[in-house]
C-alpha cells in the first residue's frame, strides 16, 4: 500500500523565475494603485487638510461621514443614488432577460428584422434634442426616475443575454417542452437557473452605469432634491459648493469622505463579482 501511495503521488510544482518576477511586478503595481486610494481614505478621517501622504490621520475624526449622513443636502442624493441604482438594475435585468429570450426563439416572426432594428440603435441615436423632448413628454425632466428609464434598456446587454441563452443546449429546451412546459415555464424553470453568472455580471454593468451617471442629471435635472450623489460630489469638488454643518470639519475632509462613500459600494462588490463580470464580457464569444 505504501508503494502504491508513493506511485500516485503528484510531482511538486517547480517554481520558475518568471512566476517570481510576475508576482513581484503585480505586487508593485497593486501597491501603486492602492497608494492614492489609501491617501483618500486617510484624509477622509483627518480633521486637518494636508497635501502630503500620510499612513495615518494626524487628527482622527469621523466628522466628514457624520456630515454626509446627517445633512439633507448630502444624504438625500445618496439615497437617490441607492434607489435609482437598485430599481434601474432590476428593470434592466428584466428587460434584457425577456428581450434576449424572445430574440433567441428561432420560430419568432420578424426575429431577424427586430434584431437588426435594435443593433441599429447601437450605431445611430436620435440626438440630444429629440431625446430631451421625449423625456419632457414623458414627464421625466427634473425627476430622478430618468436614470431608471434611460438605462432600463441597454442593447449591448440584451445581445449578451441573447448570446448566452443561445449557448444553452437546445436539448434542454426540447426536454422541457416535451414535459409540458410553456415558453415562459421554460424561461423561469430552465433558462434563469442556468443564467446566474450572466445575471450577476450584466446586473453589475447596469448598477455601475446608473450609479456613476452624473451627465444625465446635469442635463435634465435642476431640482437639488432629485439629483444623485455623483452629481453632488462633482458640485462639491468642482464648484466648491459644500453644505453648512454643525460638525467642525475641513472642506477637504468632507470631499474625501464623499469620494469614499461614492466608491465604497463597488469596491466591496467587485472582489466577489469580478469573475462574473469578466465572464459577462465574454458571454457568447465562444460557442461549442
Amino acid at each position: 500500500m505504501a508503494n502504491e501511495k508513493t506511485a500516485y503521488k503528484k510531482p511538486k510544482k517547480k517554481i520558475r523565475v518568471f512566476d517570481i518576477v510576475n508576482y513581484i511586478v503585480f505586487i508593485i503595481v497593486g501597491l501603486i494603485v492602492m497608494i492614492p486610494i489609501w491617501k483618500v481614505v486617510v484624509d477622509s478621517f483627518n480633521a486637518v487638510g494636508v497635501y502630503q501622504f500620510k499612513f495615518w490621520p494626524s487628527q482622527p475624526t469621523a466628522a466628514g461621514y457624520l456630515t454626509i449622513f446627517t445633512t439633507s443636502k448630502l444624504y438625500k442624493p445618496f439615497l437617490n443614488s441607492v434607489i435609482t441604482t437598485i430599481i434601474g438594475t432590476l428593470l434592466g435585468l428584466v428587460m434584457s432577460t425577456l428581450g434576449g429570450y424572445v430574440l433567441c426563439q428561432e420560430d419568432m416572426p420578424g426575429r431577424e428584422l427586430f434584431s437588426y432594428f435594435l443593433l441599429f440603435t447601437m450605431i445611430f441615436s436620435g440626438g440630444m434634442i429629440p431625446e430631451y423632448l421625449v423625456m419632457k413628454q414623458l414627464g421625466l425632466v427634473n425627476s430622478m426616475w430618468i436614470l431608471v428609464v434611460k438605462h432600463g434598456m441597454n442593447v449591448y446587454n440584451l445581445v449578451l443575454m441573447r448570446n448566452f441563452f443561445e449557448g444553452i443546449p437546445s436539448s434542454l429546451y426540447e426536454a422541457a417542452r416535451i414535459d409540458g412546459c410553456s415558453p415562459m415555464g421554460v424561461f423561469f424553470r430552465i433558462v434563469l437557473p442556468l443564467s446566474k453568472a450572466a445575471l450577476a455580471s450584466i446586473g453589475l454593468m447596469y448598477a455601475v452605469t446608473v450609479w456613476n451617471d452624473y451627465s444625465t442629471v446635469q442635463i435634465y435635472i435642476t431640482d437639488r432634491d432629485q439629483v444623485n450623489f455623483q452629481y453632488m460630489l462633482r458640485v462639491m469638488v468642482m464648484d466648491g459648493d459644500t453644505p453648512t454643518t454643525a460638525y467642525k470639519v475641513s472642506q477637504s475632509t468632507l470631499y474625501y469622505a464623499a469620494i469614499v462613500c461614492a466608491i465604497l459600494p463597488f469596491m466591496v462588490l467587485y472582489p466577489f463579482l469580478q469573475k462574473y463580470f469578466v465572464k459577462g464580457v465574454n458571454v457568447g464569444a465562444v460557442k461549442e
